[in-house]
């Protein structure tokens, strides 16, 4: 029996997990992360923390299994896709992990905005808190770090590489990446030196694109002795973590619809062409691993940070009373939302706590909009809920404009979120589609793992290999369809909330300025 391990580097923890070749889980580990928090916007990770991480909850998983190493045919990682860190020459790293999460990166992200139709056509996605305006920050904001960069790298590469004892020359990225670099001509999986130019980058300073299930290196001794892996265990490029949870959950096919319901509240379409959203900038057209396939991907950044921000701040009898009785403290929370009537009784939520992503919006904020002496946490906690299932409504809205011959037929959620009765519920009114899980909660390690078995001649076909790892558990969670005129008139008012609010945000972002 031959066995894989994946390893999924993401915001708040690093989980490993070792599979046979059945999918079968036999071990898993799993380290949170230590995010930095040194000024204003800043959210950092130290490089040496991240590898760190990934080599402890491999050594365990290992440890724990009883596999022995010599059977393990082969490693991928996963990671984070919109923060960048860096790589010298000789492969170390002279700067910190620049999250997806800090902020400082905005004026460059204004100054990626004159070429914002031009950057959308070739990367597949708009300018935001992703690697070019984190590429420009270095460049102008510590320059003398700068000229020390080699490649600026993704987290998943950056473990891969170090395991590999690969020098900065040889640093990659996999092309499922691409449409957060702002740089790239992703349909082609190429750079485009016409933009790089415009913004003057240094080309030398991007590694090299590679396919996720290009081996890229193999364990050195080093590595070896740090995870317990034998010398010589094939390294796969891997791929971004959406695009390993897509795969880990059998999205393989155009016209599949799927939520992850985690830290940020992602959504990702299936489509068989890559799609440029021009217009609205509202959508991430990312490659799949399957060749040939994309998937359009929205996401709130810290959608599921919304409902930590409550639960902390609004919910401290709810958190000591299930600290005694073990019961978690959102599903507590869930159920008082299911007794707030449909529409939180006309309340209306903003979930951008952190500035808007899809499109990209700086300025904007959270807010509560409708807000009346009738209303309870009851309601507050439920247009929570519904205020993501209205941000998600407007990204199916946006691909069924730019592939008019799409159609969904059901949406497959995974994460913490996806655990939730009432928030299952609520996306399945807003989206008028049925709402399904599956059977296992662990996708990203073994979208990872099924990566590694592709590049070790595992797995013919990715496709047929994943769909047969996964099936749906229980009955779909139907859309109540008596519910659509209110949430028809509910999500076009959310949509009026946005824009209406616009200038509010704007002065707010500039108040106070002019006293400092």
């Amino acid at each position: 029996m031959a066995y894989l391990i994946g390893v999924d580097i993401g915001t708040m923890g690093t989980k490993t997990a070792l599979y046979d070749e059945s999918g079968r889980l036999v071990a898993d580990a799993f380290e949170e992360s230590k995010l930095l928090y040194p000024a204003p916007g800043a959210v950092e990770q130290r490089p040496d923390d991240i590898y760190g991480a990934a080599v402890n909850t491999i050594k365990a998983c290992i440890a724990n299994s009883g596999v022995n190493p010599g059977d393990i045919a082969g490693i991928a990682c996963d990671g984070q896709m919109a923060g960048v860190g860096t790589v010298d020459a000789e492969g170390g790293a002279p700067t910190v992990y620049d999250s997806w999460l800090d902020t400082r990166c905005a004026p460059y992200i204004e100054q990626l905005k004159r070429c914002r139709g031009e950057i959308i056509r070739s990367a597949g996605g708009p300018p935001s808190f992703s690697h070019g305006a984190k590429m420009l920050y270095w460049k102008h904001e510590h320059p003398d770090i700068y000229r020390r960069i080699a490649k600026f790298v993704v987290p998943s590469a950056y473990v891969a590489g170090r395991m590999a004892g690969l020098r900065g020359g040889d640093a990659f990225i996999d092309r499922t990446y691409l449409p957060f670099s702002n740089f790239a001509d992703t349909a082609r999986s190429r750079w485009n030196k016409d933009l790089l130019g415009e913004f003057g980058l240094d080309d030398s300073k991007l590694p090299r694109i590679v396919d996720p299930t290009d081996i890229v290196g193999r364990v050195d001794s080093r590595a070896a002795a740090l995870t317990g892996l034998r010398e010589g265990t094939p390294i796969a490029a891997g791929c971004g973590d959406a695009t390993a949870n897509v795969l880990g959950a059998g999205i393989v096919q155009p016209g599949m619809v799927f939520d992850v319901a985690g830290t940020a509240a992602c959504l990702s379409i299936v489509v068989d062409r890559y799609v440029a959203d021009e217009g609205d900038g509202m959508l991430f057209s990312c490659p799949h691993v399957i060749p040939g396939l994309y998937f359009a991907m929205a996401y709130v950044n810290g959608g599921g940070l919304n409902l930590r921000w409550f639960r902390d701040e609004f919910s401290q009898l709810e958190k000591a009373i299930c600290e005694l009785d073990e019961e978690s403290v959102y599903q507590r929370l869930g159920r008082m939302a299911e007794k707030a009537p449909p529409g939180a009784d006309r309340l209306l939520f903003l979930p951008h706590l952190g500035g808007r992503v899809c499109p990209n919006n700086t300025t904007m904020r959270g807010a509560f909009i409708g807000l009346n002496w009738a209303h309870k946490r009851k309601h507050l906690y439920r247009a929570i809920l519904e205020g993501i299932g209205y941000e998600y409504r407007a990204y199916l809205k946006s691909v069924e404009a730019l592939v008019p011959a799409f159609r969904a037929s059901h949406v497959i959620g995974i994460g913490g979120g996806a655990r939730s009765q009432v928030f299952k519920q609520v996306k399945a009114d807003i989206l008028g589609l049925p709402y399904r899980t599956l059977d296992r909660e662990e996708f990203g390690t073994l979208g990872a793992a099924l990566v590694a078995g592709k590049a070790v001649g595992l797995y013919g076909d990715l496709a047929t290999a994943s769909q047969q790892m996964n099936r749906t558990k229980g009955d779909p969670i139907e859309p109540n369809a008596a519910l659509k005129p209110l949430y028809d008139d509910m999500a076009e008012a959310y949509l009026d909330m946005l824009a209406s609010n616009q200038g509010v945000f704007d002065k707010l972002a500039r108040a106070g300025s002019a006293a400092r």
